[in-house]
């Protein structure tokens, strides 16, 4: 049997999940890839020259120029998660368990922004944006584990999920706690609030920035039937949301019962572990009704997973956490 020595370990609560709303059918469409060194991009973004930035499994940080293939810029020695632009052209990157990082796309070189919080060690900087105004907001999946151990904080299912606020100064402040594994994080178009995944809750919500309900959360997307990765804003202004597996009824009822049984599954081996259903599925949302507006939703043999969708070049580019590779469909195919 292999061996569990090294997990941290988990400490399950009885935890409800919500309910599952269905969303509409929405269309299959061929979908090509691209290898990517290091394997499993987990976000990509696009920057103002129009080139794809991704983060791989061997902590690579991986430029895509338009009509180039993939080359490697950097490696950060962790596991790059969430990727953001910054205004002044540094690469922004969640790290587990590195933290929050800066890269400077053309040396190279990789500055530190953030590595603890609140006097303890910032080991799931799971996504990040910036605003206008240059403050950065970035979300902390769970303070219990690295992306290594995601899993104990599925199975422990506790709201110990956060969204940060990073001041030009240097200070961070908790502006969200209690969220269920936070994790995407993504400007409305008008710059008046953030919309914020929690993939064990399930939802959508928004932070508002602006306006009479600023500095509180409300829901946009709720009773998902599938768990909300990495989120990313469209040109029209729809927040593009990765679905990277299916709700678990299972999973739901082991949650529900007695914490004892979640404690026997996490010292399984890996290999033995519940595995999240192979599917390619990615929605887009309206940003004021949190109606889907558009989605994809198929089975590909090499590809699955996704924790990512962005828009660029008239594509709909995707990352996954299960493949070596960047995939992507005509963004028209999205249609509904």
């Amino acid at each position: 049997m292999v061996s569990t020595s090294k997990r941290p370990p988990v400490h399950p609560v009885r935890w409800q999940a919500p309910p599952v709303d269905p969303l509409p059918a929405f269309p299959s469409a061929q979908l090509a890839l691209i290898r990517v060194p290091g394997g499993e991009p987990e976000d990509v973004v696009v920057d103002a020259e129009g080139c794809l930035w991704m983060g791989a499994l061997d902590g690579s940080i991986v430029r895509l120029p338009a009509g180039g293939g993939p080359e490697v810029v950097a490696n950060t020695g962790g596991r790059p998660l969430g990727l953001a632009v910054a205004r002044n052209g540094r690469l922004l990157i969640c790290d587990s368990p590195k933290g929050l990082l800066a890269l400077d796309t053309t040396t190279g070189e990789i500055d530190t922004l953030v590595d603890s919080v609140g006097g303890r060690r910032l080991q799931f900087c799971s996504n990040v944006t910036e605003t206008a105004d240059g403050t950065v907001y970035f979300t902390e999946s769970t303070s219990g584990f690295t992306v290594a151990d995601y899993v104990g904080a599925i199975l422990e299912a506790r709201g110990d999920g956060r969204l940060h606020r990073l001041d030009p100064d240097g200070t961070v402040t908790c502006v969200v706690d209690g969220l269920y594994f936070a994790n995407g994080v993504t400007p409305t178009a008008d710059g008046s609030a953030l919309v914020l995944a929690e993939t064990q809750g399930r939802r959508l919500s928004k932070y508002w920035l602006t306006g009479p309900h600023r500095g509180s959360v409300t829901p946009l997307a709720v009773n998902l039937p599938a768990m909300p990765d990495n989120l990313s804003t469209g040109s029209d202004g729809r927040i593009w949301c990765a679905m990277v597996t299916p709700a678990n009824p299972l999973a739901d009822r082991l949650a529900a019962g007695p914490p004892v049984v979640r404690k026997v599954i996490w010292r399984l081996p890996k290999p033995l572990q519940p595995k999240p259903a192979p599917v390619v599925w990615v929605v887009a949302f309206d940003p004021d009704t949190g109606d889907a507006v558009a989605g994809l939703h198929t089975t590909h043999p090499s590809f699955s997973m996704v924790t990512c969708a962005v828009e660029a070049h008239g594509r709909l580019w995707m990352g996954s956490i299960a493949a070596p590779y960047l995939g992507y469909v005509e963004l028209a195919a999205t249609a509904l």
